[in-house]
């Protein structure tokens, strides 16, 4: 009776190994292995620039506007004798516009018969005063006595002083109706729209039969760029890089309707009137550039680099390979103190921090780490500058064709969990 007892029991038993094998097998094939990414130390040529966006802007431009209000009855041509249009070539004093006339040159017209009038005027006054004179001169003679009496003595002194004062009026009311015609017909010549220098026309943003009214600023109808041939790039750049940033320094930039080709020009002057959006400040930076060639058109978007130094042959490593640092558990014992001690690594992280590293400081050391079979061994190196994907570095631990760890990849060390003994096997086409 002992026997059969005993074969229940060992039965058990090999049934709790076989369930816990299992439950062993599917939790190690749950549990993710890791192996290093690695990367070379190359040699090569680094410029470390500031990455920044603007737009294409002509150096010098000019809004003609309205001084008068009335309806625009016709364009002029330009050089070429084709009507004034967008990209219209004109002459200092080529006709841009003509605005309808009939009221100020009826103004013109009232103003030069006022004149006329006063000129008249003035004419007739004369008269009297040489009138008034004789019939002075005549009393002084005279006097008071039997022969004319004081009252008419004094009556012809009168006369003679109101006609000298009618005269000096006379002569007042000529000037001011002078003014009034240079009034009236400067503002008739304001009825041609001229253009102020020899140009191209951006915009036009009047048509024939549109009325223009004037107020008390005068309204835009002509925008015109003096030379398209010298082009502006204005840049916003961030106030914790304008400090970089001076005067005839070197600067590229690209804009997309070109893609691949360079443009080159140097920063001709910094703005002092920031502007802050969302508590960020910026400053605008004018980017002085050749378009000779006449490729670059206002307002286009221009991707700016201004470079700030540029260095050849130099050692270069991913910047996540500087960024990358490993757990105490990943490190040779040799090196336990550099991830273990405070402030160690690159830019200062503890014991198992990865640090806010900053790749771009020049002269400043970190660490590079090297795969030693399953763990990492560090090597030292002074990090210069980065132009955001490599950085340059040296040291006497460090050479060309190093294998640096820039992170981790994770591998199913066995299995996935799902291929379990005991998940169900999956059917494949027919019925049941």
């Amino acid at each position: 009776m002992k026997l059969p007892r005993n074969r229940s029991a060992i039965i058990a038993l090999g049934a709790a190994c076989i369930i816990a094998a299992v439950l062993l097998m599917m939790k190690s094939s749950s549990k993710p292995a890791s192996s290093f990414s690695t990367a070379s130390v190359t040699r090569g040529d680094l410029t470390a620039a500031i990455s920044a966006t603007g737009t294409v802007e002509p150096e010098d431009v000019i809004d003609v506007g309205a001084q008068v209000a009335g309806r625009i009855v016709f364009f002029g041509k330009d050089k070429n004798g084709r009507e004034i249009d967008y990209g219209s070539e004109v002459e200092d004093g080529t006709v841009l516009a003509q605005i309808d006339d009939a009221l100020y040159a009826a103004d013109a017209e009232q103003a030069h018969a006022g004149f006329n009038r006063a000129q008249a005027d003035l004419g007739q006054m004369q008269a009297k005063l040489y009138q008034a004179e004789r019939d002075w001169e005549r009393a002084k003679k005279l006097g008071p006595s039997d022969a004319l009496s004081q009252s008419d003595y004094d009556a012809a002194k009168s006369a003679f002083d109101v006609a000298k004062a009618n005269v000096a009026v006379g002569r007042a009311a000529i000037l001011q109706a002078q003014a009034t015609l240079r009034r009236a017909e400067q503002n008739l010549s304001y009825c041609t729209i001229k253009s102020p220098v020899k140009g191209v026309v951006i915009d036009r943003r009047v048509n024939i039969g549109q009325t223009v009214v004037s107020s008390l600023s005068a309204p835009s109808l002509f925008l015109l760029a003096l030379d398209l041939k010298r082009m502006q790039v204005w840049v916003s750049v961030n106030e914790a890089d304008i400090g970089n940033i001076h005067t005839g320094q070197p600067v590229s930039f690209t804009v997309d309707t070109y893609p691949g080709q360079v443009f080159r020009g140097e920063v001709g002057k910094i703005r002092l009137n920031a502007t802050m959006t969302q508590n960020v400040v910026t400053y605008t930076i004018e980017v002085i550039t050749d378009n000779t060639d006449g490729k670059l058109l206002p307002y286009l978007t221009a991707n700016v680099q201004f470079e700030l130094s540029r260095s050849t042959g130099v050692l270069l490593v991913p910047n996540a390979a500087l960024r990358w640092f490993p757990q105490a558990a990943q490190v040779d014992p040799k090196y336990k103190d550099i991830v273990t001690g405070p402030a160690q690594g690159n830019g200062g992280a503890g014991a198992g921090q990865k640090p806010a590293a900053q790749p771009a400081a020049k002269g400043r050391q970190g660490w590079l780490w090297v795969r030693d079979g399953n763990l990492a061994k560090p090597a030292k190196v002074a990090i210069g500058p980065s132009d955001g994907t490599v950085t340059e570095v040296s040291g006497d631990e460090v050479k060309e064709g190093l294998e640096v760890i820039t992170g981790e990849q994770v591998q199913a060390s066995v299995g996935d969990a799902s291929r379990s003994p005991f998940a169900p096997t999956p059917i494949s086409g027919g019925r049941r």
